[in-house]
Parts: C-alpha cells; structure tokens; sequence
C-alpha cells in the first residue's frame, strides 16, 4: 500500500488559491423539489444500461437540503474557495423564458453560507445538466441554446453578482461533444461521431454570450473550466504521429484555441461548423480574466490497430473502431481505480505545452479540477496522488507557469456519471444508505498541508 508523504509540501505563494469542486447534477438530489425542471441526465439516467449500477441522481448526496452540513465540511478542511455549480434546470426549469425564483433562493442561502463561514463562492454556470426542454429542441448541436444560455447567465449574475466575484461558464464542453454527442456514452446519448462538431462550436459561442451577460452586469474574475492532458505518441511512425495529432486538436485545441488565440486549429474543422463562424469567433475570444484547466491524465495515441495494445475500457468508454485514433495503455504507472495512470509530471508537461502555444495570449491560469477514484476511507492512494501532483504544479511554477489557484475533484463522493456510485473522487465517503459523512485520510491530511502553508515562515518577521 502506498504510505503518506513523509514530508510536507513546498510553499505556495500566500495568495494562492485553494480550493474544492463540486457539481449539481452529482451532489445536489432533489430533482423533482422547489420548481426544479427535468435535465438531460435525468432523461438519460432512465435508460436501461446506461448507469452501469442502475442508479440515478434522484437524491445523489442530498446537498440540496444538507448544504450547511457540507459548507461545515469545507469551513473545516481550510480551503478558500469552492467551486460548485448553478442547475440550469433548477433556475430556468424549461431552459428558456420563465426564471424559478425558488431555485436562485437555494444558490442565495448557499452563497451566504459560505461566505458567512470564510470561503469564497466559485459558481460554474452549465456542468452538463442540460434543460431537457431544450435538449429536446436540439440541445447544443442548435445555436438557440447558446443564446439561451446567456440569458440564463444573465439572471444568476443579477441575483448572485453582488457576492461573486469568480465565475465559470462551462464545465469541460470537450466531453459533453464526444461522450454525450459524438459516442452516446453521456446524456443526452447521441451517436454522431464528428457530426457532433456542432455542439462544440454552440458552447464555445454559448460561453461568449455568457461572458458578454457577465460583463454586463459588472462582472469580473471570469474563467472557464477545460479538460486538457498532454497527448503521447504511440511511435514515431507517421501513421501514429498523425493519429496523435488529430486526437491533441479534438480533444484540446479545438477548445482552447479559439478561446485564447480568436481561431480554430484547422481550417478545414472550421468549414464544417455551424456559422457565421468568424463572427462567433469574435464573441468567443472575448479577453478572459483567468483560464481553468481540468487535469487527470496523459493519453498515449496511435493509429487503429488490432493487434496494439489498447485499453478495454478507457476513461469509463468503449471507443468505436471506425475513429481515425486508437488510445493505448501506458505502461509504468501506478493506476487509479478508474483505472487511469498516475502521472504527475504530465501536469508540469501540459503546462509548459500551453505556455509555448499561447505565450502573451494566454491568462493566468487555476486548476479547477485534480482528483483521482479510490475506494476506502484510509486513501492513502489519494493523498500521494494530491502530494504528487501539487509538488509538479510548485516544480511549474516555479519554471514560469502562472498559475493562481487549485481545486481538488472532488469534495464529496458523488455521482459519477455513467459509472453510477461506483467510483469514489471525494475527500468526504459518503454512505449512500445513510448520506452519513465521513471526512478521508486524504481530507485530514489536506487540512494539515493547509494549515501548514499558513503557519509563519522561517525568516518571517511578526
């Protein structure tokens, strides 16, 4: 078994930002309670075989009525931020027109909880829990979604914005488009392969809007929350170059760049989205105050072959043989229970990879999401992973990233998707018979690092 670092963690600069995630759809519960509308992943949850436990997130951890349990928990393990999300479905129940005062009540009482309890609120406006009215009406592959979005952006900003001061459009759009658009692994299950571009162009356009309806309404410390890893090349072969290639553009620079550099990565990608593209561009690449990158893993990459090596299951999906890339196993590594390697200098190599893409373009960056599945209260897996990877980000700091602030994924043990309860990413083990909370080795030791950072410096005066 692995053993707990021996010794503590390098020094953050003092403003750093520490922080946890969450998101609704897997914490909060209560989908039939207070106005709520129906989601997306409610709809979907109902399909046979699509949770692979059966499940649902009909109650999930029941934040929804144990808030100030869980705000207590946060208070306690002495982060500064917490980075939750906003149900659309719970604000705006039919992802349009009428606003559920009812539903902004429940984000007002929890905004004032945490600050009541020192800890800055960090709202993420879509973490995937699509309306399903709208969902029905085409969801994300049509452009009225998007712009149904921003008014929507629009209402929580003007009940929120007096005490928010961060903000996060949307939640890693890259895995919305493939898992729930192109493979139908994800709510709403569409199987459209790479007809499913359009989703990924209506959320960049979506997240625009938003950051134009933030702004309107005074906003300021505006982010955005995408899933990136470094992308590794089976071999030097051509075939297994270009694979790689191919894979890194979907999977990151299709949704960074057009963010941070006003364009798409390829020409020929952006002929085949939904227009007027170079008018959304504009909108999209709209200055951000600050960019979130969710980091896991690397993805080793080559050509389709049968007789590779390849994952059986990689990242919780079954890739279909007619992808142009094949994932393979990477070799070496300690794994997750999710079955993900363990590479915490991947996070130093994605960070030094954007600093040379993006140079002056690109803004001070936040982890918002680093976290890992494994079962057990006494998770010292979990605590070697956070140790490991936090002393990579200080290594890439100190080589010259910019980096303000990291959040651990996740508070809590969750919903997790596809995967139902079966995996576990929370400092917190949550008992699902009982919803009873059980903080983690790893939220101890955490709580003791915290504490640590702040305690005076050798050298310090006062």
């Amino acid at each position: 078994m692995t053993t707990a670092p021996a010794s503590p963690l390098p020094r953050f600069p003092r403003d750093f930002l520490w922080g946890v995630s969450t998101s609704a759809a897997q914490i909060e519960g209560a989908v039939d309670e207070d106005g709520r509308g129906r989601s997306a992943w409610d709809v979907f949850a109902e399909g046979p075989g699509r949770i692979k436990d059966g499940s649902d997130a009909r109650t999930a951890t029941d934040h929804y009525h144990r808030y100030r349990e869980d705000v207590a928990l946060i208070k306690e393990l002495g982060v500064g931020a917490y980075r939750f999300s906003v149900a659309w479905p719970r604000v705006v129940p039919d992802g349009s027109g009428a606003v559920n005062a009812a539903g902004l009540d429940f984000y007002d009482r929890l905004v004032d909880a945490l600050l009541a309890a020192g800890v800055k609120p960090v709202p993420t406006l879509f973490h995937w829990d699509t309306p399903q009215a709208l969902e029905s009406a085409g969801g994300w592959l049509v452009r009225d979604t998007a712009e149904h979005f921003a008014a929507y952006a629009d209402a929580v900003a003007a009940r929120l914005g007096d005490r928010v001061d961060r903000w996060i459009t949307l939640n890693e759009p890259a895995e919305l488009t493939l898992l729930g658009y192109g493979l139908g692994q994800h709510a709403p299950g569409r199987q459209l392969v790479f007809d499913a571009l359009p989703a990924a162009h209506h959320q960049l356009l979506g997240h625009g809007l938003a950051v134009q309806a933030l702004r309107a309404r005074g906003a300021t410390g505006i982010g955005i929350a995408n899933s990136h890893g470094p992308t590794w090349t089976a071999s030097p072969a051509e075939a297994d170059t270009a694979a790689a290639d191919l894979y890194d553009l979907l999977l990151n620079r299709l949704f960074a760049d057009p963010l941070l550099l006003g364009r798409y990565p390829d020409d020929g990608l952006a002929a085949l989205l939904p227009g007027p593209v170079a008018d959304d561009l504009k909108i999209i690449s709209q200055p951000l105050d600050w960019y979130g990158i969710n980091y896991y893993q690397p993805t080793l990459v080559g050509a389709p072959d049968p007789a590779a090596t390849a994952p059986a299951d990689f990242a919780g999906i079954r890739l279909p043989p007619e992808l142009p890339f094949a994932p393979r196993e990477i070799a070496g590594y300690p794994r997750t229970d999710f079955g993900w390697p363990v590479v915490p200098g991947a996070l130093a190599e994605l960070l030094r990879s954007f600093r040379e893409r993006y140079g002056a373009s690109l803004p001070p960056l936040v982890i918002t999401e680093n976290g890992c599945s494994y079962d057990g209260v006494d998770d010292t897996e979990r605590i070697a992973f956070l140790d490991g990877h936090l002393r990579a980000l200080h290594d890439a700091m100190d080589a010259g990233a910019d980096v303000r602030g990291y959040f651990v994924w996740s508070l809590m043990d969750n919903f997790e998707w596809a995967e139902g309860y079966a995996r576990r990413f929370g400092l917190v083990h949550i008992d699902y018979a009982t919803l009873a909370r059980t903080p983690k080795a790893s939220y101890h030791w955490l709580r003791d690092a915290l504490r640590d950072q702040e305690a005076p410096r050798e050298g310090a005066r006062g």
